[in-house]
């Protein structure tokens, strides 16, 4: 059968998932279902293949144990998200309560909300042990990545983050802190050779600075990896900015976080064509691939692609529908190696 009458329009496939044939080649690259009761039964049953997250210390245990039981359905990644770098003490610490009340600069001005916060937060441990731990995981997984890492300045600290619903205090985590401990860890996977899933918000000047200051750190190093900026949030002004000067930056998008904002079309329309990937950003297993397939549609709508209602081996470029698009986007970001790209960028600058 031809490829072009295996194609439909993406409003037809909003009802539905396609066969296991297409299903296999769609990569939802950030997810947290290690935050859920994972049955064994719904992994047997996941048709794509998930980028798995680590946050803090007690989940890097649970994506170690899941990329072990299914090695050829998650790519696993180890890292501590900004939201618990509050837990990490940059050098040695007298006691858990000083530690805090250096984070914390204005405890003194909420006594009440310190106590009551304090009685929930764990014993810290130092931002060493964190890159011993994240080093460890990282060796013993070549394939693995750096993430959940990333900054945040929006985030306020809850009193007790696993209670539902949650009360928020009236404490933020530091951004200096929190950048220090983002910049310790990539450039660990600098050194390492990892590509990184990273967190970014309301912090877009913040992560562009942040960007050409690793670029002119690791110099090669750095461009033989990939930095994938997760449920992208950045203007498409910012975007491009990014896009031009960094070759091995790419971004994702997820329907749980940029559908609430119209912006995210508007992105995906200026973001190339060969920078963009897709996620769920989900923390149940069963939902990863409807959402990460809810997003590829929507991808497709705006970039104008076909979506696949089968698979085809071999398939003429211009006919290339947006899951093979999308794969092909996911390879060139496990490949790595930009440092070429790197310098036909700076040429080109030059010469304009």
């Amino acid at each position: 059968m031809c490829y072009e009458h295996e194609i439909s329009d993406t409003i037809s496939h909003r009802d539905t998932l396609p066969p296991p044939s297409v299903l296999q080649h769609v990569v939802d690259v950030h997810c947290h279902p290690t935050d859920s009761e994972i049955p064994v039964k719904s992994m047997d049953n996941l048709p794509i293949i998930i980028g798995v997250m680590s946050t803090f210390q007690a989940d890097q245990g649970l994506v170690r144990d899941l990329a072990t039981a299914f090695p050829d359905k998650v790519v696993p990644s180890f890292g501590y998200h900004p939201w618990f770098t509050h837990w990490i003490a940059l050098a040695p610490y007298e006691s858990k309560e000083n530690h805090y009340r250096r984070i914390f600069k204005d405890a003194d001005e909420h006594p009440e909300a310190f106590q009551k916060l304090l009685a929930h937060l764990p014993e810290p441990v130092t931002l060493r042990t964190v890159l011993e731990d994240v080093r460890q995981n990282l060796m013993a997984f070549p394939s693995a990545m750096l993430g959940e890492v990333g900054i945040d300045r929006a985030f306020r600290v809850p009193y007790d983050y696993f209670s539902s619903p949650g009360e928020l205090t009236p404490f933020n985590v530091p951004f200096e802190h929190q950048l220090t401990i983002l910049e310790a860890q990539l450039d660990l996977a600098a050194e390492l050779g990892r590509n990184i899933s990273m967190h970014s918000v309301k912090s877009q000047m913040a992560t562009v600075e942040l960007l050409d200051r690793m670029a002119d750190k690791h110099g090669e190093h750095w461009m033989k990896i990939s930095i994938d900026i997760h449920s992208c949030g950045f203007s498409p002004q910012t975007w491009l900015s990014i896009e031009k000067r960094h070759p091995n930056v790419f971004l994702s998008l997820s329907t749980v976080i940029n559908s609430r904002s119209p912006n995210h079309r508007a992105l995906i329309a200026a973001c190339s064509s060969r920078r963009i990937l897709v996620e769920s950003d989900c923390h149940k297993i069963e939902d990863c691939t409807q959402c990460t397939w809810d997003m590829v549609l929507i991808v497709a709508e705006v970039k104008g692609w076909p979506v696949e209602s089968s698979w085809e081996e071999v398939v003429d470029e211009s006919q290339q529908g947006v899951v093979r698009r999308l794969e092909n986007n996911w390879k060139e970001f496990v490949q790595g190696n930009h440092a070429g790209l790197s310098k036909i960028i700076k040429r080109t600058a030059r010469e304009r």
